[in-house]
């Protein structure tokens, strides 16, 4: 592979993935709740609204994926999104409890990571390829 090339695709993985954790820092864990060291996002406060909230948040989460797909990644990664994507959903969907749900189980964060240790792999594969 061209070297120029290799560099671009691989600036272009870098900026996706500062990208994603600027939004999952945003969405799951922006802002502080007093007197402790937890943290909501958006998300959690937006999911305050019976189901439009939850739908918003779905909608919202569908960014990582999208990125996961231009990034090329593997159905079965992308799969795990969905599923993180949807235990989210679900989850928000029970009164008061799923707000507290939302609140724990970051699906955004999840799916960064996943995503971050899938292309980390890649790479490390495609290094020893070579």
């Amino acid at each position: 592979m061209n070297d120029n090339k290799h560099d671009k695709t691989h600036l272009e993985t870098q900026a996706a993935i500062a990208r994603l954790e600027r939004f999952s820092k945003l969405t799951d864990s922006s802002i502080g709740i007093p007197f402790t060291k937890f943290n909501i996002g958006l998300e959690a406060v937006i999911g305050l609204i019976p189901v439009i909230g939850d739908a918003a948040g779905l909608i919202l989460s569908s960014y990582v994926l999208v990125e996961a797909q231009r990034l090329g990644v593997s159905k079965r990664i992308k799969t795990k999104m969905i599923i993180n994507m949807l235990i989210d959903f679900v989850g928000g969907l029970v009164p008061f409890f799923g707000d507290i749900f939302d609140a724990f189980f970051k699906a955004n964060t999840r799916n960064t990571r996943l995503l971050k240790n899938h292309i980390a792999k890649q790479v490390k594969v495609k290094s020893i390829e070579h």
